[in-house]
């Protein structure tokens, strides 16, 4: 069969959920027996997302392959429970700098070369590509912003040129949100919508489907309208309201029968119809038999009296996971690390949390109230996950106060100091010195051995394994001796470097700190071994401080 083609773009205003609504697109029709792939086009000039605020634009989600690319990555990976490449990912910046590479290159044969065509065929080339690398039927794009900016006019241009070329394999959704207005806050109005199809109409462009994005369900009087002001044929509004879990979205797609309108506008016959496993996971989301307390250390969430979960939403979704595979609901409060390094008595609210995570991060700030954290949860038993800077940070805090290296510390920190127990790796220095910080830190899968006995060996089940990574320091081997002397175990090492990957503290309910970022592999039908038995640890300690036994489900 030849390529269908599936974009999804925005209308009205940022933020109303296109990378979950390609993600669920995608999942369901991979539900009905379709081989299908994701692709996100970002419309900014980086390159990658590598060196993005995540304050800013949120989480930078590294692939095997090294990628550094946006958040939605992740959920699409989430949700097809694939893994995806750098092919799947590309911005203006990228596609730009390919095709300023070939002009050098003469690739172009001397031929002058104009945005338009060659920016929007680059596009093309790039999705079929991938599309090609995934051996997909069907590829999903998701095109960032806003319709009617500036910024992704060129990639509405390349939807315009491929459906000319393949008008019954390309389809457009609109993804528009759905303002409520009325003294209620009930009163759903389309207006903001028929001008978003309007700006889409001025490029060329007919959506062929609109996913109405409210906070409620979408009445058969609002569907009506929108069809009618936008020329849309009957059933091809589909409604999209908020939902408590994310993964419910594409159970709710399905009440509208939103594969079935896909399918008929791409002239696709389904070979079947499986959302049974999906159905399990939101009836034990919907149905929990208790409850985890999880307590989340970070700095990067804080922006002005909102709190922005997005810089840390891989974590996240990692230990909602873990939470519904034990059939329990997670209870995850942030936690500001400032707060510990100017109040050192604020510690003590650890206590009523069942288990504590610190997750990466770059930077000096918030240090010290991150470690004095550490300290209590390893003295107090309090489970404990340390991810990536998380797990240095814990290297750090036992060479202070175990092994009596009171100035131990990272070169990230205090080059001058005597004890850097967590160091950048040589080919690292050369590249900091020439303010190199793009895409040259260690990314990407690496190969870790475990030790046999240790929880991590234990919770994989398998001695090699392979976890992504996105950082440039490591713990210094030349303390590796010092620290297993005073009672540190260096449960995984990365053979081919001889780099710790894993530590962990002996005669803890669960104290384990990981180099690699586990949330970047965890999926909502697979938790990731680390985070499911950091949370199973979590519960038992709850139910042993209440002298209760642990429901762990059926599992």
């Amino acid at each position: 069969m030849p390529t269908k083609y599936i974009f999804v773009v925005g209308g009205v205003m940022s933020g109303v959920g296109k990378g979950v609504a390609t993600a669920s697109i995608a999942k369901i029709l991979q539900s009905r027996g379709f081989s299908v792939t994701a692709i996100k086009i970002d419309p900014y000039v980086n390159v990658d997302a590598g060196t993005m605020s995540p304050t800013e634009h949120g989480e930078v989600f590294v692939l095997d392959d090294g990628m550094e690319c946006d958040q939605d990555m992740g959920n699409y990976e989430r949700f097809l429970d694939t893994n995806l490449s750098s092919a799947n990912y590309m911005t203006t910046g990228s596609v730009y700098l390919s095709v300023i590479n070939k002009e050098r290159r003469m690739e172009y044969h001397g031929k002058q070369v104009e945005v338009v065509p060659r920016i929007p065929l680059e596009v093309i080339d790039r999705i079929n590509n991938a599309t090609k690398k995934e051996k997909a039927q069907i590829v999903v794009t998701e095109i960032g912003g806003t319709v009617g900016e500036y910024e992704n006019l060129l990639f509405l241009e390349a939807i315009k040129m491929l459906k000319l070329k393949h008008p019954k394999d390309v389809i457009t959704v609109l993804v528009s949100f759905i303002p409520a207005l009325g003294a209620g806050g009930t009163e759903l109005k389309t207006k903001p919508t028929q001008h978003a199809v309007r700006n889409l109409n001025s490029v060329g462009i007919q959506p062929d489907i609109i996913l109405g994005r409210a906070g409620v369900v979408l009445d058969q009087r609002r569907k009506e309208k929108i069809q009618f002001m936008c020329g849309l044929e009957e059933g091809d509004v589909i409604s999209a309201p908020n939902v408590e879990s994310i993964y419910e979205v594409p159970i709710n797609f399905e009440k509208d029968n939103f594969s079935d309108r896909i399918l008929k506008k791409l002239s696709l016959r389904a070979k079947t119809k499986n959302l049974e496993e999906w159905n399990l996971l939101i009836k034990s989301i919907k149905n929990p038999e208790g409850e985890v307390k999880i307590g989340i250390i970070g700095k990067y969430f804080g922006s002005g009296d909102f709190i922005l979960t997005d810089s840390y939403i891989s974590v996240l979704e990692s230990v909602k996971h873990a939470a519904y595979f034990w059939k329990v609901k997670p209870q995850i409060t942030w936690l500001d690390s400032d707060i510990y390094e100017k109040n050192p008595s604020k510690l003590d609210e650890l206590k009523s949390f069942d288990g504590i995570i610190v997750p990466g991060g770059f930077g000096n700030r918030g240090i010290e109230g991150k470690i004095k954290a550490i300290e209590y949860c390893r003295k107090n038993k309090i489970p404990f996950l340390g991810l990536c800077l998380g797990m240095q940070l814990s290297v750090i805090e036992f060479a202070k106060n175990m092994c009596g290296l009171k100035d131990a510390t990272s070169a990230e920190f205090k080059e001058s100091s005597k004890n850097i127990v967590i160091d950048v790796m040589p080919e690292q220095k050369v590249l900091l010195k020439e303010k190199k910080y793009g895409g040259t830190m260690r990314l990407g899968a690496y190969n870790c051995k475990l030790k046999p006995g240790t929880i991590s060996y234990k919770a994989y089940g398998e001695p090699d394994i392979s976890e992504r990574h996105r950082h440039r320091y490591e713990l210094n081997n030349e303390y590796k001796e010092i620290l297993e002397k005073n009672g540190m175990l260096m449960a995984g090492v990365n053979p081919e470097k001889n780099l710790i990957e894993i530590i962990e503290i002996p005669n803890h309910p669960f104290f384990v700190g990981s180099q690699f970022h586990p949330e970047f592999k965890s999926r909502p039908l697979r938790p990731h071994p680390l985070f499911r038995e950091f949370i199973k640890a979590s519960i038992k300690e709850q139910y042993q401080r209440s002298q209760l036994l642990p429901i762990f489900g059926n599992h």
